[in-house]
């Protein structure tokens, strides 16, 4: 029975290297070759519609079904939390309520905080954040606003983020150029530009109340 044994698997050892090894100019058999040749994509690639569809209504068909969106609550790495409020007046009243994640920013992210608001922001608010910009002047553009006046010093991090997030007025959504983490870093950059002595008020009222 031993005997028997050790020729069977001498046989099947025998015949796996013949088969794995059956010509110099191939490889040899892979196990699991989905495993070790997983099929990659880059995200915006352009691909064959004959052979891949984004239609979820086709998947599991005769093409590849491929969803460019990430995994719904997926973060990517050093993301900050999703935003969750909704795009309503319910939604904007609540942002008041939300709290800056930046507590506070290096010299270097202050820096690259400037450097972020003068390239997204500064054409309509101005670089001190007058509501000055070169498109507020030109008369093309209205109702820009004077990021220093007291109403918006006032004006909780939690509103101003939603405004950036989803547009208010004649500004529209800066959600696509800008990621979470900048936008709360542009508006931290924000409270340096606007009058000392008006947010010494703001914080008085609202010890008061």
């Amino acid at each position: 029975m031993k005997k028997t044994a050790t020729l069977s698997f001498l046989v099947i050892a025998i015949t796996a290297t013949i088969v794995s090894c059956d010509s110099k100019r191939e490889p040899g058999k892979i196990y699991m070759p989905d495993m070790a040749y997983s099929r990659s994509y880059e995200t915006y690639a352009e691909r064959d519609s004959a052979i891949f569809t984004s239609n979820i209504e086709e998947r599991g068909g005769s093409k590849i079904y491929y969803d460019n969106n990430p995994v719904i609550g997926t973060i990517k790495q050093g993301e900050l939390y999703p935003y969750t409020l909704p795009n309503d007046s319910n939604g904007y009243k609540m942002s008041a309520a939300v709290i800056n994640p930046i507590e506070s920013m290096t010299e270097a992210e202050m820096k690259e905080a400037g450097r972020i608001y003068n390239i997204n922001c500064a054409i309509c608010h101005g670089d001190k954040g007058a509501g000055n910009g070169p498109l507020s002047t030109s008369g093309k553009i209205g109702g820009v606003a004077n990021l220093t006046l007291d109403s918006y010093v006032k004006m909780t991090d939690g509103t101003m983020f939603h405004s950036i997030t989803y547009g208010k007025n004649n500004m529209g959504s800066y959600a696509s150029q800008l990621d979470r983490k900048m936008r709360w870093m542009v508006i931290k950059y924000i409270r340096t530009l606007q009058p000392k002595a008006a947010n010494t008020t703001a914080a008085t009222d609202s010890t008061k109340s």
